[in-house]
C-alpha cells in the first residue's frame, strides 16, 4: 500500500502502527521518526501541497487532517481529484484513538491499532477522574502574542488533568482561544508551559513570558514556574502525546513543591 501523509500527527500514528515503510510521502512539517522520513518525498508545507507532486506518486490513501485551519481547501483538492483520503478531525483523546482504528483499518491491519490505543489510553485515565480541589492549575501558550490557549474541547486539556492539574480554560467548550494579557493575568495560573506550534523547542524563550508586564503580579511566574514542553507532545493529536503527559505531571510536581523551572523553563524531554 502507498500512503502519503500530511500532518505530523498522522504520520506519527503510523510509525506507531508499523506502517511507516508503506509512506511515499509527507508534508515538509513531519519531522518524527527522522530515519524513516530521511529520503521521502517532501510536498509542501500544510496550507500549500503540492496536490500536482502528490498526485504523481500514486497514493492508496492520503493522511489529512482538518485540526489544522484553511487545511479544508486541501481536503477539496483530494476530492476534486478523486484521490482516497481521510481527513481526520480529532478533538479529544477518545477521536485521536478512534482514527488510529480508522487508520488501521484503511490500511489492511486493523489488529495494530489495539496496543496503541491501549498505551494511549493507559496514559489518558486519569483524565476521567474529576480534578482534585487542590490541582495546580496551567496555562499552556500555544503562542504568545496574542497569547492562545486550549480550552476543553481540546486533549491537552485532558493531558493536563491526566498529570494531575486543571488547565484554566477547561470550564470553557472551545478548542482554544485567544487571550488578552489581562485575562491571563486575572486567571492567575500556578504554571505557565510554553508549547509554541511551529516553533523548535530550542527557541522556546521563557524571558518573553517573563518580561511582559502583565504578568509580573502573578505570584507562580514571578516564583519561576514557567515552563517549556515540546509542541510536539501536546498539540499533535496522536501516541506521542503520552509523553506530553510524562511532561506535565513533572510541572505538577514542581508546582506542588515550590520549585522554580530549570533553567530556560527545559525539562528533560524524551523520545
Amino acid at each position: 500500500m502507498r500512503i502519503v501523509s500530511l500532518t505530523c500527527s498522522n504520520t506519527e500514528i503510523l510509525a506507531a502502527l508499523g506502517l511507516g515503510e508503506a509512506l511515499v510521502g509527507v508534508d515538509d512539517h513531519s519531522d518524527w521518526p527522522e530515519g524513516l522520513l530521511a529520503s521521502l518525498p517532501r510536498l509542501g508545507p500544510d496550507l500549500q501541497i503540492d496536490l500536482d507532486a502528490l498526485e504523481a506518486l500514486h497514493p492508496d490513501l492520503v493522511l489529512a487532517s482538518l485540526t489544522v485551519p484553511g487545511h479544508e481547501t486541501i481536503v477539496e483538492g483530494l476530492e476534486a481529484r478523486g484521490i482516497p483520503h481521510l481527513a481526520l478531525d480529532p478533538s479529544s483523546v477518545e477521536d485521536i484513538c478512534r482514527d488510529i482504528e480508522a487508520i488501521a483499518h484503511r490500511a489492511g491491519v486493523p489488529q495494530r491499532a489495539a496496543a496503541v490505543v491501549a498505551e494511549l489510553q493507559a496514559a489518558l485515565a486519569p483524565s476521567r477522574l474529576p480534578a482534585a480541589p487542590d490541582a495546580p492549575r496551567i496555562l499552556i501558550q500555544w503562542w504568545p502574542r496574542p497569547v492562545i490557549a486550549p480550552g476543553r474541547e481540546s486533549w491537552a486539556s485532558e493531558a493536563v488533568r491526566a498529570a494531575g492539574g486543571l488547565h484554566v480554560l477547561d470550564h470553557e467548550d472551545v478548542k482554544s482561544r485567544p487571550l488578552e494579557d489581562a485575562e491571563v493575568a486575572a486567571l492567575a495560573p500556578d504554571a505557565l508551559v510554553i508549547a509554541w506550534c511551529g516553533v523548535e523547542p530550542a527557541k522556546y524563550r521563557t524571558d518573553v513570558v517573563y518580561r511582559n508586564p502583565a504578568f509580573r503580579d502573578i505570584p507562580d511566574v514571578a516564583n519561576g514556574q514557567v515552563f517549556c514542553i515540546p509542541e510536539a507532545f501536546l498539540g499533535r493529536p496522536g501516541p506521542r502525546l503520552v509523553h506530553g503527559v510524562d511532561a506535565l505531571r513533572r510541572v505538577v510536581e514542581h508546582v506542588r513543591e515550590g520549585r522554580a523551572a530549570p533553567d530556560h523553563g527545559r525539562l528533560q524531554e524524551q523520545d
